[in-house]
């Protein structure tokens, strides 16, 4: 069965980037696929030094086996400072081609201002470096209070087809490259 793994850049309590995240898991799962989210604010990881043993950190271990286990992945970023979160990059630091070569990645940016694609580029270049194949579909959410409801379901029907469409391209292509 197919696998695919969640990560949310953003320690937040009340992230939208991770209700970002938990709709693209739901319309994945609804494909029928194995899901699994890594909650960063529930991992206790190291700032990356470059170093290949985090023996101190069983979380850095929990990380890598995920995800190298994974046939794909959805990253969840918020945007700061017109980039990728330094908690979700740092996650990517902390692992290696071992881990990520090959993953079929499904990309989502959400930020406080207007939509635009800087944090989607950035980790575009960052997943292509380590050999993953990005699909075509990406979300980028603007003025994400006002993208969800206080209950956290999503407000505008466009947004919740495009989550729609992000699912079905990450399920056809992971299964394809499978």
């Amino acid at each position: 069965m197919v696998n695919i793994v969640g990560i949310s850049g953003s320690l937040r309590p009340e992230s939208y980037s991770y209700q970002a995240l938990e709709h693209a898991i739901d319309r994945v799962k609804a494909h029928g696929i194995s899901t699994e989210i890594l909650d960063l604010r529930q991992m206790q990881l190291p700032f990356c030094t470059g170093d290949s043993d985090y023996a101190d950190y069983p979380d850095v271990t929990r990380l890598q086996e995920t995800v190298k286990q994974a046939d794909g992945l959805i990253l969840a970023t918020p945007e700061y400072h017109g980039s990728v979160s330094g908690v979700l990059k740092n996650a990517l630091d902390l692992m290696s081609f071992e881990h990520l070569e090959g993953k079929v990645t499904g990309l989502i940016s959400v930020l406080g201002g207007q939509s635009n694609s800087n944090a989607l580029n950035d980790l575009r270049i960052i997943m292509r470096w380590l050999h993953s194949w990005v699909i075509p579909e990406q979300i980028a959410i603007g003025q994400a209070w006002k993208a969800f409801g206080e209950d956290g379901k999503l407000l505008d029907k466009k947004l919740s087809e495009r989550f729609d469409k992000f699912a079905e391209s990450l399920v056809a292509n992971t299964q394809k490259l499978r």
